[in-house]
């Protein structure tokens, strides 16, 4: 396969309701997407980086112009490329793997689109359907956060995963576990926000059994999650610390975890988190999906992941209407407790073309040569 050209498309989409984490606060979802156009079909990928560098040091600015200036020339000018030869031909520039995974996704797309094969099938998927979760942002108060959660499992998600943060976690993970009865699975999500002075109160959880805390310490502290581990009784899950294979290998070494995040804008790629998959069911490590608000096309994209079987625990794969009222594919729809795995050629779902164009503030076209 051929590419001619990569389109580099910006868009803003706005939440249902404002989502609040240690973070920040986010209205509006803006997303980068990435559109490859080969001799023999197009595909699609998406940037799941921020407009701010918050989660990671990427985001949206600064992933545009990698991919214009380097990522996306040197695969124009490769000659003739697939989806699994993407991380080869980009190893040579450093970082920048959420530009990279954008970019692995749309040539994966449409190579797989040309051949009739599905990403799960690629990937090595076996469930056709995957149990969803979702993640409930910080609240304005219990109340707020309890009315949230009750509105989520009426609908019919399977685990919750609460955001916390210093001054935002006892006391509401409490309510919530009170409120809806140790058969909820319940997990925790710090987002980096404690320290190595906080292990005596984040021990304090262990009291709500909790499926997992995930992401207590800044996410180079891996000595510090072992340290932590070693002190409280709630697994402790990493996500931010985990980029490749190479550091989940590392931190499971360390004892920095005993649960695995895998996000594949985070490690670099749907092949990459492919390894870390494997990697971590080798060590018999219980591995989950994240979720990065994505739009339709990386929604699809973590179902694909989603359904290898080392995937065992509910991931952040919720409906589409969890964040959008209108996407730029057809939406995901929640049923019986699941969202079902595309099963169509490539990451199995149509851009809706007219959509994304009224959502659409910035149009950039790569070609050979430019």
């Amino acid at each position: 396969m051929k590419l001619r050209i990569l389109e580099l498309r910006r868009a803003r989409l706005p939440l249902v309701t404002a989502f609040h984490t240690a973070l920040g606060s986010e209205q509006v979802r803006e997303v980068l997407l990435v559109r490859a156009e080969s001799d023999e079909g197009e595909g699609w990928g998406e940037c799941v980086a921020g407009s701010q560098p918050s989660y990671s040091s990427e985001y949206i600015d600064s992933a545009w112009l990698t991919i214009e200036r380097c990522l996306a020339p040197a695969l124009l000018g490769a000659g003739e490329l697939n989806g699994t030869g993407v991380r080869s031909l980009l190893r040579r520039f450093k970082g920048h793997r959420m530009a990279k995974a954008a970019l692995e996704m749309a040539v994966l797309d449409a190579e797989l689109r040309s051949a009739g094969v599905s990403l799960r099938t690629f990937l090595g998927g076996v469930a056709d359907s995957v149990t969803a979760g979702v993640a409930v942002g910080i609240a304005g108060s219990n109340e707020e956060l309890l009315d949230s959660v009750g509105g989520y499992l009426a609908a019919g998600y399977r685990r919750v995963k609460l955001k916390i943060e210093p001054g935002w976690d006892l006391q509401p993970v409490r309510a919530v576990r009170e409120r809806f009865g140790d058969a909820l699975m319940l997990q925790a999500d710090a987002n980096g926000s404690y320290g190595r002075s906080d292990f005596e109160h984040l021990a304090r959880l262990d009291e709500f059994s909790l499926l997992l805390v995930e992401q207590p310490l800044d996410e180079e502290d891996l000595v510090g999650h072992a340290q932590l581990a070693r002190r409280i009784a709630t697994p402790v899950c990493l996500d931010e610390s985990i980029v490749s294979a190479a550091s989940a290998a590392t931190a499971l070494a360390l004892g920095a975890c005993s649960i695995m995040n895998i996000k594949p804008g985070r490690v670099g790629g749907l092949l990459e988190a492919r390894a870390v998959h494997d990697l971590c069911v080798d060590r018999s490590v219980p591995v989950w999906c994240g979720g990065m608000l994505e739009t339709g096309i990386g929604r699809a994209a973590n179902l694909a992941l989603a359904s290898l079987p080392g995937f065992t625990l509910p991931g952040d794969i919720s409906a589409t209407d969890r964040y959008f009222s209108e996407d730029i594919t057809a939406p995901f729809v929640l049923q019986d407790g699941k969202i079902a795995v595309p099963d169509g050629p490539g990451l199995g779902v149509e851009v809706r073309r007219s959509v994304l164009e009224e959502l659409t503030t910035q149009v950039g076209t790569i070609r050979p040569g430019d």
